[in-house]
C-alpha cells in the first residue's frame, strides 16, 4: 500500500515549470526535521515514473541552488530510485539553521516564505518570519571569520580530483570559503593545508581515564586528511577475532566497522567548532566518540534517531558529500542503528557521546551459538557475477598485497562497486582504494561513465 502525503512527504507527478518545487523545498527547510519530495509519483501514491532522471536531477539541483536563499547546498540530496520497474527521483531536504528560507525572487516576505502544515506548503505570516529571524543562528562556519588569512588548498583540490571533480577559479566562492566581507572563514580554515585544528584520539589501559597510554593528535592540516588518518587509526585499533570451523573461517571485529566509521564522521560533521573538537577515546572495554554542542536546536531526540537531518555545519556536509565521505542525509544514523540499539547514544545539552562496547573473542564466547553464515569467508574473489554486485569480503587484513590489478579485476566483475564496497572487499582503507582508482584512471584502464552516484566503471581492454 502506498504511503500517503504528510507533513514529511510530498509527491509530484512531474517537474513543473513554475515554482511549486521550490515552495515545497522551502517549506521543509523551515520545518523542524525536514522532509522528502518524490518526483514521478502521483498524489495517490501510484507510480508514474520519470523519463530522464539525469536531466531532471540536474534541473532540480540548478533550480534549488539558484532560486532559494539563504544558500542551501549541503541541505538536500537528489537520489534516483526504481519503484515498480520505473525510475523516480527522491529529494531529501534537511531542516536548515538559517531560517527563514525563502524564494529568491520574492524575498523574505509572506509571498516568499513557506512552512509545512499538514501535507501542504503554507505561506508564513509576517509575525512568523520575524520570530524565525530573531531565532536565526548568529554564526556558522561560513560566517565566522578567522585571524589567519594566508591559506592554501592544495590537499582539498587533490581530494576533489580523486573523485573526478575539478575545482575552478571560483571554488572559494562556490564552497562558501569566505565571509560576506571577503575574508577567509572557519570553513576555509578547517580545509586549509595548514591550520591549528586537531582531532584527538586517546587510549587508556583500563576502563577509566586514570592510565593514559596513548594520546595522538591528527590535524594541523586539511581536516579531510586528518579524518582519513583517524579512520586508519580506528581500523588498526578495531581488532579482528578469527576462528576456524569445519566449514569456514569466521571473523568478528571488536566494533562494527560501518557503525564506527559513521559515528566518527557524524561527530565531525555535526560538531560545534566554536566550543571544542571531536574526541575519540579507547578504553579496555569500549570506545567512545564525543562531539560538542548537543543536538541542534529544534531537532528532537526522536527526529535524531529517525535520521531526520538538521546539519549544524551544512557547508562541511556539502563538501563531504562531494568527496563521498558521507552519502545521503540522515543515512549514517540508520547504519549505526542496524548494528546497535539506541543505548549506545548519550545526549546532553552540550554533548553527543556514542559508546560502542567491544565484542568478545570466540574463545571467551562459550555460551553463544555461532552461525557460520553470519561472518565473511576467506574468499577475496567472492563477487556475484550475475548481478554485478560485491557479495563477500576478504577475511583478515591483507598487508600490502592488494594492487591495481586486483581492483581492476573487481571492477570488471562489478562495475557499479563503490569505494566503500571495494574497501570492504579488500580490507583496505578507502583512501587506498581511491589511490588505486586514480592510478587506473591515469593509466587509461578504467573510465567513469555517468555521475559519481548513479554511474559505473568501464574497464578499457
Amino acid at each position: 500500500m502506498p504511503e500517503f502525503e504528510s507533513n514529511r512527504i510530498e509527491y509530484k507527478r512531474e517537474l513543473d515549470d513554475g515554482d511549486k518545487l521550490e515552495k515545497a523545498v522551502v517549506s521543509f527547510l523551515n520545518y523542524n526535521g525536514g522532509g522528502e519530495i518524490f518526483v514521478g509519483i502521483n498524489d495517490d501514491g501510484s507510480i508514474y515514473g520519470v523519463n530522464n532522471t539525469d536531466e531532471d536531477q540536474r534541473k532540480i539541483a540548478d533550480r534549488l541552488g539558484n532560486n532559494i536563499r539563504p544558500k542551501i547546498l549541503g541541505l538536500f540530496d537528489i537520489i534516483s530510485e526504481k519503484r515498480e520497474g520505473k525510475s523516480i527521483i527522491r529529494i531529501v531536504v534537511s531542516s536548515g539553521l538559517q531560517k527563514p528560507y525563502y524564494l529568491r525572487k520574492e524575498g523574505m516576505t509572506e509571498r516568499g516564505c513557506f512552512v509545512r502544515v499538514g501535507a501542504s506548503a503554507q505561506p508564513m505570516t509576517e509575525a512568523m518570519i520575524e520570530r524565525l529571524l530573531q531565532q536565526r543562528q548568529a554564526s556558522s562556519l561560513s560566517t565566522t571569520a578567522v585571524s589567519r588569512q594566508t591559506l592554501t588548498f592544495e590537499q582539498l583540490q587533490i581530494y576533489y580530483n580523486e573523485h573526478g571533480l575539478k575545482l575552478n577559479d571560483q571554488f572559494e566562492e562556490n564552497l562558501d570559503l569566505r565571509t560576506g566581507d571577503g575574508a577567509y572563514n572557519m570553513l576555509a580554515y578547517l580545509l586549509a593545508d595548514s591550520n591549528g585544528a586537531s582531532l584527538k584520539v586517546a587510549k587508556y589501559a583500563g576502563t577509566n581515564k586514570v592510565d593514559l597510554i596513548e594520546n595522538e593528535e591528527y590535524g594541523y592540516r586539511c581536516i579531510i586528511t586528518a579524518i582519513y588518518r583517524v579512520l586508519d587509526k580506528l581500523a588498526v585499533e578495531n581488532k579482528t577475532f578469527a576462528k576456524i570451523t569445519s566449514r569456514n573461517r569466521l571473523e568478528r571485529k571488536l566494533i562494527n566497522e560501518v557503525a564506527l566509521k559513521e559515528a566518527f564522521i557524524n561527530a565531525v560533521v555535526h560538531n560545534d567548532y566554536s566550543l571544542a573538537w571531536p574526541v575519540v577515546e579507547f578504553y579496555s572495554d569500549r570506545v567512545t566518540i564525543t562531539s560538542t554542542g548537543g543536538l541542534v536546536e529544534g531537532l528532537s531526540e526522536e527526529d535524531f534517531y529517525n535520521g531526520r537531518s538538521m546539519p549544524r555545519n551544512r557547508e562541511l556536509m556539502r563538501i563531504f558529500k562531494d568527496i563521498e565521505l558521507v552519502e545521503e542525509l540522515g543515512s549514517g544514523m540508520q547504519r549505526i542503528l542496524d548494528a546497535y540499539d539506541r543505548s549506545v547514544f548519550e545526549i546532553t545539552p552540550s554533548f553527543v557521546i556514542v559508546t560502542f562496547p567491544y565484542a568478545s573473542d570466540f574463545d571467551r564466547d562459550e555460551n553463544e551459538n555461532v552461525n557460520d553464515n553470519e561472518f565473511a569467508t576467506n574468499d577475496k574473489n567472492n563477487i556475484d557475477e550475475n548481478n554485478g554486485t560485491i557479495s563477500g569480503t576478504i577475511s583478515g587484513t591483507i598487508n600490502g598485497t592488494i594492487n591495481e590489478n586486483d581492483v581492476l579485476k573487481a571492477l570488471k566483475n562489478s562495475p557499479n562497486a563503490t569505494y566503500d564496497e571495494l574497501g570492504d572487499l579488500f580490507k583496505i582503507p578507502r583512501r587506498t582504494v581511491a589511490r588505486h582508482i586514480k592510478t587506473l584512471r591515469e593509466q587509461g584502464l578504467i573510465k567513469r561513465i555517468g555521475s559519481n552516484k548513479t554511474g559505473y566503471w568501464k574497464t578499457i581492454e
